[in-house]
């Protein structure tokens, strides 16, 4: 694994992170000394979506008011 001094780094930065996610990680040095790893991220293997219990669950028309009844004989009406 190359390591690059961060002036460098700075210069080349787009080019660098091209290379990262090509499968070619580095080191950032400043005065010789590591200071940290860029790799790419692996992405998840499978996106989240909205949406993906459609039609396996059914929500009551009433469910805004469920348990109406309770809140009232514990919080009172509100007026």
């Amino acid at each position: 694994m190359k390591t690059i001094n961060i002036h460098e780094a700075k210069t080349h930065l787009s080019r660098l992170v091209e290379q990262a996610v090509d499968g070619e990680p580095f080191i950032i040095a400043k005065a010789g000394r590591p200071l940290v790893k860029v790799t790419r991220v692996e992405a998840p293997s499978r996106p989240q979506r909205l949406g993906f219990m459609a039609g396996q669950i059914s929500v009551p028309k009433d469910f805004d008011r469920m348990g109406e009844a309770e809140i009232t004989q514990l919080f009172g009406n509100g007026a």
